[in-house]
Parts: C-alpha cells; structure tokens; sequence
C-alpha cells in the first residue's frame, strides 16, 4: 500500500498544481465570458491575461472567471501556498507537466467511486510523518516501471480487507527492519 500512496502523491500534487477549477467537469461547449463581463476583482486577478483573454477558449475562460473568484475568497495564507505550488508547477521540465497531466486525466476519467477511494488514500499517506513520506517515495522511486506495476495491478485486485492486512504487515516490516515493499 505504501508504494502506491506514493504514485497518488504524484497524481494529487498535480491536483494541486492544477487550476481549482480543473476539478470541476465544464459543460461540452460552455460559452465564453467576455472581458467586460468579469467583476472589477476578477479582472484584477486576471489582468496579466487582459490582452490576450479573447484568444482564449471558451472553457479556459469560464475555468479562469472562476479560478479568480476562488482566489478571492482565499485567506492570504493559502493565497501564498497557491502561489508556491503554482511556482513548483511552472519549474517542472515540460515533459514532467505532460506525464503529471496524463495523470490527472487518467484519473478524472476514473469512476467516482475509484476517484474517492484514492482521494482517501492519499489523505492517509497525508497524514504519515514527513519522514515516512520521504521513505515512501524514495523507495517508490527506486523501483523499475515494472515492479511498480505491479504494485498498482496487486493493489487494485486487493478487497479493502486486504489492502489494511497489507498495510499492517508493511508496518510490521518496517518496525522488525524489513523495509516492506
């Protein structure tokens, strides 16, 4: 189980870096927003874009309109966390951003049901100790494309019995020594 909350580090940390708005489904051909429309605030949030807003697709609009929106009901400390993980998302080698971004879309076309299984097990590994993150990742990390796939396959087939019996015995691993994996 460890192994895998580390894969969902990687598909919910681009959740993340996303735009809010990307975690909502837009209608199959929403309409634009023309500037005009924007309140004074949302066009102040947005006035970077001003010059190039209609060029835009209509979707990227109505996402941005609301993105801004967001941004201001936002206290001014998640404001700055906002803007770090949108820095660390800006940094990322474009070929990173694409591979982060098939992620996500992999997992928006996912059932619901599958969606809030892994959103609940990313909020576990969360709640792990920093330390323990940083094990779990690593030894992700160090793992082959392959042994990593079968992790996900094993994890997958896995009844959430099953999945709790493996995390316990992961931790047992880890207190006698054994690394688990």
């Amino acid at each position: 189980m460890k192994n895998w909350m580390a894969v969902m580090v990687g598909v919910f940390a681009l959740a993340a870096w996303m735009p809010v708005h990307a975690q909502e489904s837009p209608p199959p051909n929403p309409p634009g927003v023309a500037w005009q429309q924007l309140s004074p605030e949302q066009q102040q949030v947005l006035a970077r874009f001003q010059d190039r807003w209609s060029q835009f697709p209509p979707g990227r609009q109505q996402a941005m309109a609301r993105g801004a929106e967001r941004w201001k009901s936002m206290t001014p400390e998640q404001r700055a966390q906002a803007e770090q993980r949108f820095q660390r998302w800006r940094d990322l080698p474009p070929e990173e951003r694409q591979r982060l971004h098939r992620r996500w879309q992999e997992f928006k076309d996912l059932p619901p049901e599958e969606q809030q299984r892994l959103r609940k097990s990313f909020h576990r590994f969360q709640q792990l100790p920093p330390e323990e993150r940083a094990r779990l990742r690593e030894h992700w990390q160090q793992m082959t494309p392959e042994q990593r796939q079968q992790m996900r396959q094993r994890m997958q087939q896995m009844t959430p019995e099953q999945r709790q019996q493996f995390r316990q015995q992961m931790q047992r691993n880890r207190g006698a020594g054994g690394g688990g994996g």
